[in-house]
């Protein structure tokens, strides 16, 4: 059975992504249908943001609470993993979407269950799992939301192993006793962090330094931390061959000649693209690729001979430029607004302060690593702006010096530092690490992209006793300003 309908615009993919671009083309007087072939919800619903998160937050207020004297006293029991997961399934829905569709409905949006490829420009087929084709056809775009996947690297017997990936990890129903996990970034960072708290014996295994894409003391205090919670670090080696035994455990040989025997393995190793099976070759892209957009979130060098003006937008983890949910949701404001514009004939410009415009990723993309000490960064690295050509001032403070970490934990461990330009002297990138230093995070941000001065940041005055007084700390350090 075959059925065809006209949209103005379509959206691939049902994730927070895809059904931000759908809620700003609706908003902006665009009839939008939104395909998915999965959950609604997406990636970050069910097997990312949300599950891991709630599998890391029991332990760590527990952890808190043993470092605060009289709480400690009071900390009698352990962990109850088997209530971690229940709550875990609370968050998730317990991988039901009915929320989320009941969520399309009230805000317009309408759906299609199915696997979608592009056919031709503007139009894009719909298979359903009962075998049913639907044909949709946009009058003004087509937003591809289909974010990425786990990459496998190419170990010898790895894939046979039967790996777990990210998705795997987050929506396990019992932990195993002992786990290796193959990489180093935020997600192996995370994933070791929540089963040492668990119980299970880790070891985490990566070719170079601990979150090696921020400042190096960041992954250096989170790797003290999880040494401290008994997880096994093998860092600056790879392993050379995977397979599993037949007792069904994980046999790792490593580069250093190391061998290793766990119950499970899991692969945190990067992400690739879901553009395989999207049809992409139909209007001359690549399958398999990211696809590269312009600030606006347009596509280049998608088909348009068929028809005139450009139609191709790619919003999320899918076109590279920030694999984050929170840029991708910022990503998916921006398209849709411009979707919207350009519909109406509205010239989209490249003014950078633009609703069309996304400035943001390209050098004030915030992000907390969910670890115990958070790491919580935004803008530049002191190497990446010396790297760009920046003249820059670094100015470290150790966070445990403010008043309101000693009120925070017995103890309290964690470092801060802000990367100054000095020809203009405003903040190029600011890292936090410690206990609740996600919530820091957000005043960075603001001062990186709103360009604030250090001159003007000495008036905006931290409350007193909280960690936010590390500002101050870290302007006295940097000097006062001039009468």
């Amino acid at each position: 059975m075959m059925t065809a309908s006209e949209y103005d615009v379509i959206v691939i993919g049902a994730g927070a992504v895809g059904e931000n671009v759908a809620d700003r083309a609706v908003q902006g007087g665009m009839r939008t249908v939104i395909v998915e072939s999965e959950l609604v919800g997406g990636e970050c619903s069910y097997w990312a943001c949300m599950p891991s998160k709630a599998l890391l937050r029991s332990a760590a207020l527990l952890r808190a609470a043993e470092k605060v004297g009289g709480a400690r006293e009071a900390v009698t029991g352990e962990l109850d993993v088997a209530a971690v997961l229940k709550r875990r399934d609370t968050m998730t829905s317990n991988w039901k979407d009915d929320g989320q569709v009941e969520w399309l409905n009230g805000a317009g949006i309408d759906l299609v269950r199915g696997h979608a490829r592009i056919t031709a420009p503007r139009e894009v087929t719909v298979t359903g799992a009962d075998g049913s084709v639907t044909v949709l056809t946009a009058k003004h775009a087509v937003s591809v939301c289909t974010g990425s996947a786990s990459l496998l690297p190419d170990i010898p017997g790895l894939a046979d192993a039967q790996p777990w990936t990210s998705r795997d990890a987050t929506s396990v129903k019992g932990v195993p006793t002992t786990l290796a996990i193959i990489g180093g970034g935020v997600v192996a960072a995370e994933m070791a962090t929540a089963y040492a708290g668990f119980g299970t014996v880790v070891h985490l295994i990566a070719r170079g330094a601990l979150l090696a894409n921020n400042e190096p003391f960041a992954g250096e205090l989170v790797a003290d931390s999880l040494e401290k919670l008994g997880v096994h670090l093998h860092l600056g080696v790879s392993p050379t061959e995977v397979h599993r035994t037949p007792g069904q455990t994980v046999a790792l040989t490593l580069s250093d000649g190391e061998e290793l025997v766990t119950e499970e393995v899991l692969v945190a190793t990067g992400r690739v693209p879901q553009t395989g099976d999207l049809g992409l070759e139909n209007i001359g892209l690549a399958a398999n690729e990211w696809l590269h957009v312009d600030d606006s979130m347009l596509v280049h060098g998608a088909d348009n001979s068929a028809l005139e003006g450009d139609w191709l937008y790619a919003v999320g983890d899918v076109n590279h430029r920030a694999l984050l949910t929170h840029q991708g949701k910022y990503q998916a404001r921006i398209a849709g607004d411009a979707i919207a514009a350009r519909a109406k004939g509205v010239r989209v410009s490249g003014d950078p302060w633009s609703a069309c415009t996304a400035t943001a990723d390209h050098q004030s993309v915030p992000q907390v690593t969910f670890t115990d000490p958070e790491v919580a960064s935004v803008g530049l690295t002191a190497a990446q702006a010396e790297k760009a050509g920046y003249r820059t001032r670094v100015v470290d403070y150790a966070i445990s010096n403010v008043a309101g970490a000693s009120i925070n934990a017995d103890g309290y461990v964690g470092q801060a530092r802000m990367v100054v330009d000095e020809d203009r002297h405003v903040l190029l990138g600011v890292t936090f690490v410690g206990t609740d230093v996600g919530e820091l995070l957000h005043s960075a941000t603001i001062a990186i992209v709103g360009e604030v001065t250090i001159d003007r940041l000495w008036h905006a005055v931290p409350s007193y006793p909280t960690l936010s007084e590390v500002w101050l700390r870290l302007l006295e350090s940097y000097g006062r300003p001039t009468p």
